[in-house]
């Protein structure tokens, strides 16, 4: 089988020892890894991930063609990059259509961190476009140890984009939302998004996750770490220990993935 981890972070390695130490100030969690792209590919070798994809964050507009060139040059069969638009960038769309021409397959967007909010009309030509182009969007869903608990990025702000944009191949990440996940329940379990599991097991606990994993439907469930700030390895085990069954591991740790990344997949 070959493991695909949708929600890891890396960096150019002239930047990532600032943004490692920045990021775990802000959080006041410690990041035991380096953050680098070579870290990240040692770290899925000793796990046995074929395949991880590297999220980046516009927290400025005049960031997208660096993101996006970056992610062009880092893009392999075992890394795939999802770059980003700033939401205040007055060019969102055409960068949108630009992300998709250079074969990238989505986005990532941090409500916190861009400062918006996810369901805000002015995203909805991001999203309208996103659509049409068959692009991948991945929110980070839920709170964030960062930043003061308001509802930024809130699961039924992402159910509103979705009843809105039918279509749309949403990863509400964390399955759904860190730390929100009784309102994930009753907004998000059953809608046709996608939940990654990034850094969710810890804190939700196996039988819990088990539980939500089994009610929304493993079909739409991703085996995601938030490497650098979880073991890939330790995440792969904790998955396991869930006692899913094969059928089941085998799409959250393969099939799901793979069908997204194909350009009509849904």
């Amino acid at each position: 089988m070959n493991i695909v981890d949708t929600h890891t972070h890396a960096f150019p390695d002239g930047l990532a020892e600032r943004a490692i130490t920045a990021l775990a100030e802000a959080s006041r969690l410690p990041i035991p890894r380096d953050g680098t792209l070579g870290g990240l590919t040692a770290s899925m070798d000793e796990a046995g991930i074929a395949q991880s994809w590297v999220c980046s964050i516009a927290t400025r507009p005049d960031q997208f063609q660096s993101i996006l060139n970056w992610s062009c040059a880092i893009a392999s069969e075992r890394i795939v990059p999802l770059a980003s638009v700033h939401p205040d960038d007055p060019d969102a769309d055409a960068h949108v259509r630009q992300i998709h021409a250079r074969g990238i397959i989505g986005m990532k967007f941090h409500p916190y961190y861009q400062e918006f909010d996810i369901d805000e009309a002015r995203m909805d030509p991001v999203y309208a476009a996103a659509e049409e182009l068959g692009l991948v969007i991945l929110f980070h869903a839920g709170f964030d140890p960062a930043f003061p608990r308001i509802r930024r990025a809130a699961c039924e702000r992402i159910a509103r984009v979705a009843g809105r944009f039918p279509r749309l191949k949403v990863i509400a990440a964390h399955l759904g939302g860190w730390i929100d996940w009784e309102m994930v329940e009753k907004e998000l379990v059953g809608r046709s998004v996608y939940l990654d599991l990034a850094t969710t097991i810890p804190f939700l606990g196996l039988e819990k996750t088990r539980a939500m994993v089994l009610a929304h439907g493993p079909e739409r469930v991703l085996f995601a770490t938030d490497w650098p700030w979880a073991s890939q390895k330790d995440s792969l085990a904790a998955v396991r220990s869930l006692g899913l069954g094969a059928e089941i591991e085998k799409a959250i740790f393969s099939a799901n993935a793979q069908r997204l990344m194909t350009r009509d997949g849904a």
